[in-house]
């Protein structure tokens, strides 16, 4: 037996649960994170900026797509790059993985944090962001279908808030106001102004960040082979509407610069053109806290399952794979969580070129994204080519050029965020060095574990 009955999820998720959980997943990036980017490449120039990262994912998500349905495991890219390169490739994917998804859900819990505040000023962000923390980390240990179908409920919710916030703030939009110093106060052309589209990266990553996180949720899909592609694209689809319908609107109802460095610009932008006291803004406050709650609810569910599968193959300790009686891994959703708490609270603690906390985190996270891409596009060609037989229900469409503009795009992100983010990327290495030396010392105390879906035949 290769995997330990204790040790192995339960098919239960359909493709609107997954759809739920891939939108789900992302949706809070069109809620916050992503004005960061106007503040150093202007509207005009962020989005120029995020035509090139929507195009990069739509590339992507058809590529990962054929390797999520080919080999369908709870350990996404970390098991594809296992599959592909061995246990060098799993480790730098897995590692990546886990920060990408480890470091995502406090920038979030701010968020909400920060929404709640407006509500109730006596609020502290930082004691709400432990709670959701606590609410949601219970919510998924008591099972994934529960999981599943809050996260879709939420989900439908925070889609519906977002075409509301477009329709109320319609009438007061103006492309003058979105345009106006749109390429943050230079001229197209100037080194400042491509300097900014670069520098913005990662917020425009921030828009799709963790729509592969639906992969690690594929053991517990129904018959993943025709359910993953099916809640892929349309996810990629809808969230590429909703990118660009609440970035243009907001930026063009009052002053965008006033929007460019806060964690709730929906709620500022509704309230220039209904004001403070309209039951529209309370409703976005109030609703707009389902876009947050989804993508943290579910990218708990995806750290979660990143570790239960590092842990279940031997590169992390063995504990964190066993279930609960919820047949959910209670220890790998605890250990995330004990990270990012301590993440909320290094808040004055640590000092990263200057930035928020909230953007810190957000980069830290796309630097663990960008990785993780590189290397699954990696595992594409490298599996093309030594396993041809390899069953295939979804071939990436447009097979080499569609998987070869996401690498040489991830490949972009990754020269550029190096260059404009140096103590980040630091950070970004250390935090792999010492990810990777436990998968090592972990290894050593017995090897990597077979699995089924890994292992080559």
């Amino acid at each position: 037996m290769r995997v330990m009955s204790n040790e192995k999820l339960k098919p239960t998720l359909g493709t609107l649960h997954l759809w739920g959980i891939a939108v789900g997943l992302v949706i809070s990036g069109e809620y916050f994170g992503w004005s960061y980017g106007w503040g150093v490449a202007g509207t005009l120039g962020f989005l120029v900026t995020t035509l090139v990262i929507a195009a990069m994912y739509t590339c992507f998500i058809f590529s990962f797509t054929e390797l999520t349905t080919a080999i369908p495991h709870a350990g996404g890219p970390f098991a594809y790059s296992w599959r592909a390169f061995g246990a060098t490739g799993g480790m730098i994917a897995g590692i990546a993985t886990l920060i990408e998804f480890v470091f995502a859900p406090p920038s979030i819990a701010m968020a909400i944090g920060a929404y709640l505040n407006v509500q109730f000023p006596g609020l502290d962000p930082k004691a709400a962001a432990v709670g959701a923390y606590i609410v949601f980390m219970t919510l998924n240990i008591l099972g994934v279908t529960i999981a599943a179908t809050f996260e879709l409920v939420v989900t439908l919710l925070a889609v519906a808030e977002l075409l509301v916030f477009m329709g109320v703030v319609a009438p007061g939009f103006s492309l003058a106001r979105f345009a106006a110093g749109g390429w943050a106060g230079a001229d197209v052309f100037s080194p400042a102004a491509i300097g900014g589209i670069f520098a913005a990266i990662p917020f425009a990553i921030w828009f799709f960040l963790a729509i592969e996180g639906a992969a690690m949720a594929a053991e517990e899909a129904k018959d993943p082979r025709r359910t993953i592609p099916k809640a892929y694209i349309a996810g990629i689809l809808t969230l590429v509407a909703l990118a660009f319908g609440t970035m243009i609107f907001a930026g063009g109802v009052g002053d965008w610069k006033a929007l460019s460095n806060i964690n709730d610009p929906l709620p500022q932008a509704m309230k220039a053109v209904v004001g403070s006291s309209s039951t529209w803004l309370h409703m976005l406050v109030w609703i707009g806290l389902f876009g947050l709650v989804a993508s943290f609810h579910g990218i708990i569910l995806g750290y979660s399952r990143q570790f239960f599968a590092l842990a279940r193959a031997g590169f992390l300790p063995h504990g964190l794979a066993r279930l609960s009686r919820f047949q959910t891994p209670h220890r790998a959703i605890l250990a995330g969580g004990v990270i990012g708490v301590a993440a909320i609270y290094s808040d004055g603690l640590i000092s990263v070129q200057g930035m928020s906390l909230t953007a810190a985190m957000i980069t830290m996270s796309v630097f663990g994204a960008v990785v993780m891409y590189i290397m699954s596009m990696l595992s594409l060609f490298k599996l093309r080519r030594s396993e041809p037989d390899l069953a295939r229900t979804f071939r990436a469409p447009g097979y080499p050029l569609v998987p070869a503009i996401a690498l040489v795009l991830a490949l972009v992100c990754l020269v550029a965020m190096l260059w404009f983010n140096p103590q980040v990327a630091l950070a970004f290495v250390v935090l792999m060095v010492l990810g990777m030396g436990v998968c090592w010392l972990s290894l050593r105390g017995g090897g990597p574990q077979p699995d089924a879906a890994i292992d080559h035949a």
